[in-house]
């Protein structure tokens, strides 16, 4: 590498984190002439996220968790860059000094169910137990099978598939994007609608981020993907008009077809009744415009109280 020093990048110590920082590099050295593998030097970084991984995160402070020690060693500059799974980065950024400086294409954004008999979500038995730690997914079976057990899941892919098959659950629902990325879609038992599982803001999508005026910008940019970008900051934007947190039963999903992007939100209440639905549709250049009309409607519709109060949630676990 001729005109770089070499490059820090922290990330997350698991193998999801690894995986995707190997896509993200390989990619990265395939598009730039003066950049190989040794150009990188990765660093793990411990979240708390990470290591209080049996409890609700909504309890020991939202998703953020995974992010902050790895914001806070590019602010340090102990590392130039951090690369995090996107749908863990808070929408109300906690500083100014940072950005994202480039969007890795996103991975396919439906959920995966995985069951130990091998059924299918709506096949089954009533009173078997799910698995997720996600208030959102939580909300999403309860508003289709109110006759299943929910139990909290916590840890990663691997922690979680060993629960499974340790039979302290039934099934469990897990991002299809971490699934592929770490070569475990095989042990996917059915690939959930998004019509019936709508996904959070940024699922499936890798972000890198930097100081901001970092020389690495132009760098990274050279495999930026935009359409993936504009989906996600649309999805993100819309969590920040409404002041929702990442917590909370809410599901937005936009997506890009030639010229038009569409973009669709829906709000749970924690009983799994269904308070907000609504799909709107505009060119991809007014994708900030378009997100600002959603959220108006949602804000008009069933107002910020009760935005609010959706970030209240007592008993996680479920039984009918």
């Amino acid at each position: 590498m001729s005109n770089l020093n070499r490059i820090s990048v922290g990330i997350r110590d698991s193998k999801l984190s690894r995986a995707q920082t190997e896509i993200l590099l390989n990619r990265l050295i395939g598009a730039a002439d003066n950049i190989e593998i040794e150009s990188f030097d990765i660093k793990t970084i411990k979240t708390k996220g990470d290591i209080y991984n049996t409890q609700r995160l909504d309890r020991i402070g939202g998703k953020g968790l995974f992010i902050k020690e790895i914001e806070q060693n590019i602010i340090n500059c102990n590392i130039d860059v951090g690369v995090h799974s996107m749908k863990d980065v808070p929408v109300i950024e906690s500083t100014e000094d940072l950005e994202i400086i480039c969007w890795l294409h996103r991975e396919d954004p439906r959920e995966a169910l995985i069951s130990n008999s091998g059924q299918r979500f709506f096949d089954l038995p009533s009173g078997s137990i799910i698995g997720t730690s996600s208030i959102r997914r939580r909300a999403q079976i309860l508003n289709l099978r109110k006759d299943l057990k929910i139990r909290l899941l916590r840890g990663n892919v691997d922690t979680r598939i060993k629960k499974l098959r340790g039979n302290s659950y039934d099934a469990i629902i897990l991002s299809l994007a971490g699934l592929k990325r770490i070569g475990l879609v095989d042990q996917v038992t059915e690939k959930l609608d998004v019509e019936k599982f709508l996904p959070a803001a940024s699922q499936g999508t890798v972000g890198v981020q930097s100081k901001r005026g970092n020389k690495l910008k132009e760098v990274f940019g050279l495999i930026n993907h935009e359409e993936t970008e504009i989906e996600s900051l649309t999805e993100r934007q819309v969590l920040r008009s409404i002041n929702a947190n990442c917590n909370s039963p809410i599901s937005v999903y936009a997506k890009i077809t030639e010229n038009m992007i569409s973009l669709k939100c829906e709000i749970f209440d924690h009983d799994g009744s269904k308070i907000f639905s609504k799909q709107i549709e505009d060119a991809k250049n007014r994708y900030l415009k378009i997100a600002t009309t959603l959220s108006k409607t949602i804000l008009n519709d069933i107002g910020q109280d009760k935005i609010n109060k959706l970030d209240e949630l007592n008993d996680f676990d479920y039984t009918p």
